[in-house]
This record gives C-alpha cells, sequence and structure tokens, in this order.
C-alpha cells in the first residue's frame, strides 16, 4: 500500500496549489505581454534599420549628385579658364575674333554640359560667342556681369538661372572676370549650362512619387528642383530645413524634415559641391520609405495576434481545466484539513499536560533524549533544571484541591517564562515537580533562567500559611555541562544530576537554586 501523506503535508501542499489559477493567468499575460514586446522591439528595430539603410541610400545619392555636379562645373571651368585666358592675350575683337569664334564653336561641340559661350567688353557688348553668327546684344544688366564688374577676383561665379535671351532656354551662368593688361576691369567670360542637363540626370534616380532632388546656390538660390517647376527656379529657399539643417550641422548631413514647399515630411541629405557655391540635396518622402515597413507590420500583426488569440484560447481551456479539478478535489482538501486538525489536537493531547498546558512526561522525555543527543553531537553545551514546589502536600491539605489545582497551573506559568526560545521546554515532570530542557545553555545561563523562575514565582506571592515564607516558593536544582565531554552517557543521567540538586536545594532550606556542571558520577558510569 502507498504511503498515506502526512496531514501538515496535505496542508501545505493546498496553500501551495491555491493560487495555481492566478499564476496561470499571470504567465500567460506574461508570455502573451512578452510575445508582443518582443514583436513590437523587432518591429522598431526594423524601422530603425529600414531608416539607416535609407539614410546611407540618400546620403550615397547625395554624394553621386555632388560629384556629377562638381564635375559638369569643372569642364565649364576649364573652357571658362581658356576663354579668359584667349580673351586677355589674343585680339579677339580685331584678327584673332575669327579664330576665337571657331574656337568657342568646338568647345560648345564637344560639351554636352554646355549651352552658349560668350565673352563681353566692358561695356556689355558681345565680344565673341559659340553661336554660328555674332548677334549683338548688351548684357551689362546681369547679374554676373555687375558681379565681375565690382569684384576683382578671378574665380568662377554661379549666377542665378536665366531665359537666355539668343535662345530662350533656361541655363545657370558660370562666368570668370576679363582684365585689361593693366589689371582694370576688361569684360566678363560666360559659360551657361544646360538647366535641361541637370534635369535628365537627376529623372535618371528613383526617389518616388513624392521624393525631391535640389541643386542650389549655397545662399539659398534655387536652381533646380525636382519635380520642375520652372516658377520656382531662381527663387530663394534659404529659410527652408535644408538651409537651416547646412547652417548647424555644416557641409554633409542627413535629417528628416518637413519642407516648407510642400509640407511633405522626408529624409533629406545634402551635400556641399567642394570648390564651388553649390548645395545639392536628395530626399525620400518619410511615407514611401515606411511604406514597406508597414506592410510588414500588417503581415506579422496578423500572425502575432492569431498567436495571441491562440495563447489566449488555450489558456481559457488550461483555467477552467484547473477550476473543474479543484472543484473535484475541494472534498479531499476539506477533508485532509479536518484530519490534520484532528492529528494536531491529538498530538496536542498526547504530548500537553491536561492541567498546566505544559509539554507532558512523555514529551519531556523525548526532547531530553533528542536535545541531549545533539548537544553530544554539536559539541555545545546543555541545562536541564527540575523544579519542586515547596510543601505543596500541606497547601492541599489546608486548602483542598481545586486550589491546589490552581496553584500548580500558576506555578506553570512561571516555569513558563523561562522558556523563552524555540528550542526551550517547559513541561510537568509529574505532581508537584516541573522541568525545563534549556539546549545550548551552560550552568551559568541556567541558574539565571532559575532564579528568573523562582522569583516570578515569588512575584505571584501566592499565600501558603503552611510555609515558612508565607507564600508559594519553588526548589529548583540545575545540572548543566557538554555532553560531549562524557560519550556514552544516557539522557537520563541528567535527570539523576539535576534531581540531586534539587535535593541538595531542599535540605539546604528550600526556596532556593542549587546547580553544578555535568551529570553525577554514578550516573556517567
Amino acid at each position: 500500500m502507498p504511503t498515506p501523506v502526512p496531514p501538515h503535508r496535505l496542508t501545505r501542499l493546498n496553500n501551495l496549489r491555491r493560487p495555481l489559477i492566478g499564476r496561470s493567468i499571470v504567465l500567460l499575460a506574461c508570455l502573451c505581454a512578452l510575445l508582443v514586446g518582443i514583436y513590437g522591439w523587432s518591429l522598431w528595430t526594423a524601422r530603425q534599420r529600414h531608416l539607416e539603410e535609407t539614410a546611407v541610400s540618400t546620403a550615397n545619392m547625395a554624394r553621386a549628385l555632388a560629384s556629377h555636379a562638381e564635375r559638369s562645373i569643372e569642364v565649364a571651368d576649364v573652357v571658362l579658364a581658356e576663354m579668359v585666358e584667349r580673351a586677355e592675350n589674343d585680339d579677339i575683337e580685331g584678327a584673332g575674333r575669327e579664330r576665337m569664334h571657331d574656337r568657342l564653336v568646338r568647345l560648345m561641340r564637344d560639351s554636352v554640359e554646355l549651352q552658349e559661350l560668350f565673352i563681353y567688353g566692358a561695356d556689355g557688348e558681345r565680344v565673341a560667342t559659340s553661336l554660328p553668327v555674332l548677334v549683338h546684344g548688351n548684357n551689362a544688366d546681369r547679374e554676373y556681369f555687375k558681379y565681375h564688374a565690382s569684384h576683382s577676383d578671378r574665380t568662377t561665379f554661379v549666377g542665378k538661372p536665366i531665359i537666355s535671351r539668343s535662345s530662350g532656354i533656361l541655363a545657370i551662368p558660370l562666368s570668370r572676370r576679363v582684365n585689361r593688361p593693366d589689371g582694370s576691369f576688361g569684360g566678363v567670360a560666360m559659360v551657361s549650362l544646360k538647366l535641361s542637363y541637370f534635369g535628365t540626370f537627376y529623372d535618371s534616380f528613383d526617389v518616388g512619387e513624392e521624393g525631391t532632388i535640389i541643386l542650389a546656390r549655397d545662399d539659398g538660390t534655387l536652381l533646380y528642383r525636382r519635380p520642375f517647376n520652372e516658377k520656382m527656379v531662381g527663387t530663394s529657399i534659404a529659410g527652408g530645413p535644408i538651409f537651416r539643417q547646412y547652417r548647424e550641422a555644416g557641409p554633409v548631413g542627413t535629417a528628416v524634415m518637413t519642407s516648407k514647399i510642400d509640407g511633405i515630411q522626408r529624409m533629406y541629405s545634402y551635400r556641399h559641391v567642394e570648390g564651388f557655391p553649390l548645395i545639392v540635396a536628395s530626399a525620400q518622402s518619410y511615407k514611401s520609405i515606411l511604406a514597406g515597413w508597414w506592410l510588414t507590420v500588417v503581415k506579422m500583426s496578423c500572425v502575432v495576434l492569431f498567436a495571441v488569440v491562440g495563447l489566449v484560447w488555450g489558456g481559457a481551456r488550461m483555467v477552467r481545466q484547473i477550476r473543474i479539478r479543484e472543484k473535484l478535489e475541494e472534498e479531499l482538501r476539506r477533508a485532509g484539513a479536518a484530519l490534520e486538525q484532528h492529528n494536531l489536537s491529538l498530538k496536542t493531547l498526547a504530548e500537553s499536560d491536561g492541567l498546566t498546558g505544559l509539554g507532558n512526561r512523555r514529551l519531556f522525555e523525548d526532547t531530553l533524549e533528542r536535545e541531549v543527543g545533539r548537544a553530544r553531537r554539536s559539541g555545545g553545551p546543555f541545562a536541564l533544571i527540575l523544579v519542586d514546589v515547596d510543601f505543596f502536600k500541606k497547601y492541599n491539605d489546608r486548602y483542598g484541591h481545586v486550589a491546589g489545582d490552581d496553584c500548580l497551573r500558576n506555578v506553570a506559568r512561571a516555569i513558563a517564562s523561562g522558556a523563552r526560545r524555540p528550542g526551550d521546554l517547559a513541561a510537568r515532570y509529574g505532581g508537584e515537580e516541573f522541568a525545563l530542557v534549556l539546549p545550548d545553555t551552560d550552568l551559568d545561563g541556567a541558574l539565571a533562567v532559575a532564579e528568573l523562575v523562582r522569583e516570578t514565582m515569588a512575584a505571584m506571592d501566592i499565600a501558603h500559611a503552611d510555609s515558612p515564607t508565607g507564600s508559594i516558593s519553588l526548589s529548583l536544582g540545575v545540572a548543566a555541562g557538554y555532553p560531549s565531554e562524557v560519550p556514552g552517557t544516557a539522557a537520563q543521567a541528567w535527570v539523576v544530576a539535576a534531581d540531586q540538586m534539587l535535593y541538595e536545594a531542599k535540605t539546604a532550606g528550600r526556596n532556593r537554586t542549587m546547580g553544578r556542571i555535568g551529570c553525577l558520577a554514578a550516573a556517567c558510569e
């Protein structure tokens, strides 16, 4: 037959099992929260990674655009340098005019970026051109002409986009100052770049429907913007987000900003063209960047939702089964609890004295055996106190047995005051004799406890006319020592030793405590 489970174990198991449903619900909630948390974290990570990849892509695109603009302007710059050199050293207004015209035509034919080439005199009149026929005209009113007339530097000036007066085509003028031999202003050499050339190149990039590509001077003058709007060419975007970022962060940067032109939020990457006063920028719509990510969110959300619903459904089924099992076992638990209570009551009855509530003789002997053995193994001290009520028979004879029983209960309370630690035991040894088992206690400690008990009893001041003290008093015998020092000593030897000390206390006049170290020699043999 299987070994029955002890009642106290049933109680402990019952206490452990009672919160199972709540814990199951918490566990399922934690699993669902963990699943959703991991899912959210993975989505956020994927989003950040997608944005980082787009930032790298737009930055690379901005680098490519800057490289293209730099190369195009360098071509025009080389042409300008030659034009200025010939204008300053050849007689282009006389015998060298035809030769200069042929050279400009060849330069124009070999460069796809170039729209027109002109050399203007100090008065703004055309001196040389790449057009088939020199058509006279005065450009002294142009921005670039005014700049060179008032500035002596020889660097290339990038002007605002203009509509050519000879072809009617939008172009970006690049110009240099031409000096006379004495260093004074002698005119301007101008090369115009086709705006459509940049448009064709920019259209080859995929920036999405709401993406944009911008070419502008670093003072904010817009040269080209995709999608192209001719009315915006030459306007200022200096107050826009790109130039604010440029002024704050430097010549290269990437940031998410909202356009002042169309109000669309985009991820912009801009770059200053090295060596020239130009800025290029590419941008993709924030909405289009995350479009693919949102599609993944929808798909994965359906999967996670299905998983969470499955967990909740399975958890609900499990909780229901737990509830059913608990209802089926409720009677068993109640019976177990009742049985445990009954056993505890039986144990209390079996181990306690019915009159005083202290431990009985059986509990005393079991505890004495156990604690002496434990002290012998650990090498620690042990003490035993035997207590006897002085002249108790006379008390019974004078006051009766009912008063005697009340007196013994009061004595039991006094003795119980000495058993303060969990391991201490106060017991009724028999009749009017009591005992205190004090583990881990040496003689000094035991004597202190014995005196505390005696004084507690005296403080109760229970009248006893047949006692010399006039009240109930106690005689106490103490035996204390180290059981490990006398191997083979029986536990009963300590009772004999304490009883001998009790006898000496009574012989010495009662109402006192007598003690000794170790057990009696005869009992130790």
